[in-house]
């Protein structure tokens, strides 16, 4: 979809045929995912979404200053236009995702004026964590519907039943979902990166001071000592809902868990109650309430497993997340090479094909974008131009083989990597980069805190 205003504004519609418009959530994950083949479709979402950018507090909409949106909403036009449209705010996630996404630009050297005008937007979304996000002062995020016809949870897993307990019982909020946190571990991690880099010493100790105050208090109070696992979420009255879910997964990608407790959390996500031989179940089979063709509660979603598997690596688990990129491969060519939004939880010992949920998009903007995500972890490819750094330390499993991947934008230039065994080759590495032949520091705030 192009902006009629700014039609050198590229942003991407959720899926076809139910949601074709712009989501604040699904857009910036998909762009993220994209980055290693096309990375100026995130600056026209990021463009896009800070245009839209809330100004002020309107409960029917849930508009509140610095908030990103959740949805535009059209008419006819939907697929051809930007204009006109109706905005719904309900999310609580899109906003520290809109910061994460600006700073990963940054990493990769794109458009370094372009994101530069954009730094306001980031200390207005900063603002709304603080100022709305979280409305009680405890340091997590949380949400609570205003609106009489806005969504009970807003999430990710937003339908009304998605976010529960083990026993089943359903979240009251306001409610803290635990991967947002670490979304908002990682925006304001962002943040400090980029006061780094403008030498504003004064900002960068103040959000590498609350990504550690922030990280601490995730740890120890969504932190499940008895069950070794991360809580989906606290409701209103700080209670832990203990639910076995995917979440957790996505706190591992965005750095927010302690070392000591990633082995655990490891350990459960590839568990036969999460991984059902194609990807990660939303909900466990041992949970209250799963049902494989749910929406939220026991089915598999692509971009959710690809995030996981991101997770995976991040931390070091290598051999876990080439099984889980593996399986998700394999179930992309069960289906005709194309995943969609999400299919049925049944282990892939019942059927030998996945299990299709006839109502899911396809495609599905963050599902078509998730082999891509797949594929840049596999390749561990990290770059950060301003430091003059591209991490690169391939683990291509050998089922695959050789994998060559040809015009990587960066740096003004188009990358060839090519992966043979050990064997890798890299030809168009833009001049001044440094190559380094390792993973990058998974846990960033403590590099950044180390210089």
């Amino acid at each position: 979809m192009f902006d009629p205003e700014f039609p050198e504004r590229a942003v991407v519609a959720a899926g076809a045929p139910w949601f074709m418009t712009l989501f604040g959530r699904d857009s910036l994950l998909t762009s993220w995912m994209a980055l290693l083949v096309d990375p100026d479709l995130a600056l026209g979402v990021v463009q896009t979404l800070a245009r839209f950018q809330g100004d002020k507090v309107d409960p029917d909409t849930e508009e509140q200053p610095g908030r990103i949106l959740h949805e535009m909403r059209f008419g006819t036009a939907a697929s051809l236009s930007l204009s006109g449209g109706h905005v719904y705010y309900g999310t609580a996630d899109a906003t520290p995702l809109f910061v994460m996404l600006l700073g990963e630009l940054r990493r990769w050297g794109l458009a370094a004026e372009e994101v530069d005008r954009l730094l306001p937007h980031v200390d207005r979304a900063l603002g709304w964590i603080e100022d709305f996000g979280d409305a009680d002062g405890d340091g997590f995020v949380e949400y609570e519907k205003v609106s009489r016809l806005g969504l009970r949870n807003q999430g990710w897993k937003d339908s009304w039943d998605g976010v529960r307990a083990a026993d089943g019982r359903l979240g009251k909020g306001p409610i803290a979902l635990c991967e947002v946190q670490g979304y908002t571990y990682a925006a304001y991690v962002a943040r400090a990166h980029f006061a780094h880099e403008a030498g504003d010493n004064e900002v960068a100790t103040t959000y590498r001071s609350k990504a550690a105050a922030l990280k601490e208090a995730f740890n120890r109070d969504f932190w499940l000592d008895d069950r070794q696992w991360f809580s989906m979420a606290l409701d209103g009255d700080k209670r832990p809902l203990d639910a076995l879910t995917s979440n957790m997964g996505h706190c591992l990608w965005t750095g927010i868990v302690d070392r000591d407790k990633a082995d655990a959390v490891a350990r459960h996500l590839l568990s036969p109650a999460m991984f059902n031989g194609w990807g990660i179940r939303t909900l466990a089979t041992t949970m209250a309430g799963y049902n494989p063709i749910s929406y939220h509660n026991g089915s598999v979603w692509p971009h959710d497993t690809a995030i996981v598997s991101a997770g995976l690596m991040r931390y070091g688990f290598v051999e876990e997340a080439q099984r889980v990129v593996l399986g998700l491969l394999d179930a992309a060519m069960a289906v005709g090479g194309r995943l969609p939004e999400l299919f049925g939880g049944l282990d892939r010992s019942e059927l030998p094909v996945p299990l299709g949920y006839p109502a899911s998009c396809s495609p599905q903007a963050w599902a078509a974008a998730s082999p891509l995500l797949l594929m840049r972890l596999l390749l561990r490819f990290d770059p950060w131009l301003p430091h003059g750094k591209l991490w690169l330390d391939p683990v291509v499993p050998a089922a695959i083989g050789r994998l060559r991947v040809g015009h990587v934008p960066l740096g003004g230039g188009r990358l060839v990597v090519d992966v043979d065994g050990d064997d890798v080759s890299v030809e168009g590495l833009p001049p001044g980069i440094e190559l380094v032949r390792e993973p990058r520091q998974p846990l960033s705030a403590e590099a950044s805190e180390g210089g």
